[in-house]
């Protein structure tokens, strides 16, 4: 078959960040026999800025990639990124329509739903079929975004407030041949949209390699813990800083950016014991894992995440998991025995999980921390979790 798989967002090959879903779903299509192609973009959303050029060959990973022009946005968001997002939807159909080589299948991401629709409108035109893969909740994930009380009142608004894009989402949906989601809530709001489409859960898989030699943790010394993310309003981070600062027995490291690292530097200000790293590559990121003795994923409930990739970068890394959000990233850590829970926006909640990870014996952390590995071998590795995600699409 020939392939066309249309994601903006995830870091390329030849940029040096650790593989995200698209490209390792490339290479799982091409390793099937399919003639496929990546249409990205050609500015970078992990670090706002344009990207660098690829090589001659593309990716060299025996597919092809297309970078499409799309204006910048400095903030994921505004309305810059909402044309950002247009414009790469527009993109893809202007060049899907002018392309020699006729798709049998698309798959595409939600968000942008601009390109989704795009997807849904070549497929239409080629008669091929159309995968839409759900990856977040556009634009249910806009409530948060509201000055007003949670609740019904909150959802009411938000659907007068982008009542075009809710309907777009509902026409893509319905359109779709076939729906892939990140996470089972997804599956709920597809099927609430009108989709009679076959589901297929495919996690936020990785590459996650051989399993890393961890020594346990020395006793004596703070707990490290570790922060690998944006940081925007989806997360409780002020918690985690305020938390870390009021016990002398902890360290946070943080890696990434976003909308609100401004402040909350000023709110880590004077305490050596929290390190903002900035945006690491695939390697500084790796070592920064290696330091911690826990990953946190401090995430509020409204954030209609199911499973942050955040979640399966710690447990790869062999790190028991520091986690508030409920759901299904709770019941993956529950029933693996991988962690510990707190209650977002709850310091004292925070406190206590992380004082419980101190003072559990180095063996007892360590074990957890291969628990998590095991959780990571059988949930996320995109060397089972592409192939399947390969059948399911080529199925239809």
């Amino acid at each position: 078959m020939v392939v066309w798989l249309v994601n903006p967002f995830d870091n390329l090959p030849h940029e040096g960040a650790r593989l995200q879903r698209y490209p390792l779903l490339a290479d799982a299509f091409a390793a099937a026999g399919h003639e496929t192609v990546l249409w990205s973009a050609a500015f970078s959303h992990a670090l706002k800025k344009p990207r660098v050029p690829p090589p001659p060959d593309g990716a060299g990973r025996g597919w092809r990639l297309e970078l499409l022009p799309v204006p910048p946005y400095r903030t994921n968001v505004s309305l810059r990124r909402f044309a950002s997002h247009r414009a790469f939807g527009a993109e893809f159909l202007r060049a899907g329509l002018s392309c020699g080589r006729r798709p049998d299948l698309i798959v595409a991401s939600a968000p942008p739903l601009s390109s989704a629709a795009a997807a849904i409108a070549l497929r239409d035109r080629f008669g091929c079929k159309a995968v839409i893969d759900v990856q977040d909740a556009w634009p249910e994930t806009f409530e948060r975004l509201l000055p007003l009380p949670g609740g019904a009142l909150r959802r009411a608004a938000a659907r007068a407030a982008f009542a075009p894009l809710f309907r777009k989402a509902r026409a893509v949906y319905r359109a779709a041949d076939g729906i892939a989601a990140v996470s089972r809530r997804y599956f709920g709001i597809a099927a609430a949209a009108g989709s009679k489409a076959p589901f297929h859960l495919a996690r936020l898989a990785m590459d996650i390699g051989p399993r890393p030699a961890r020594r346990p943790r020395d006793p004596s010394a703070p707990l490290r813990v570790a922060y690998a993310g944006n940081m925007g309003r989806t997360y409780d981070l002020a918690t985690a800083i305020a938390a870390v600062k009021s016990l002398p027995g902890a360290e946070l490291e943080l890696a990434g950016a976003g909308p609100c690292e401004a402040r909350l530097r000023r709110l880590a200000a004077g305490c050596p014991r929290i390190v903002f790293r900035g945006y690491l590559g695939a390697d500084a990121l790796a070592d920064m894992l290696a330091r911690a003795d826990a990953g946190l994923v401090p995430m509020f409930p409204d954030a209609y995440v199911g499973v942050p990739g955040k979640f399966s970068d710690y447990a790869a890394a062999g790190l028991p998991i520091v986690d508030s959000l409920p759901g299904e990233a709770a019941e993956l850590l529950e029933r693996h025995g991988a962690g510990f829970r707190y209650r977002a926006g709850s310091e004292s909640s925070l406190r206590a999980a992380l004082c419980a990870a101190a003072a559990m014996a180095p063996e007892a952390l360590a074990a957890a921390g291969e628990r998590a590995r095991d959780m990571a071998e059988a949930e996320f590795s995109a060397k089972t979790v592409y192939p399947r995600f390969v059948e399911f699409a080529a199925g239809l």
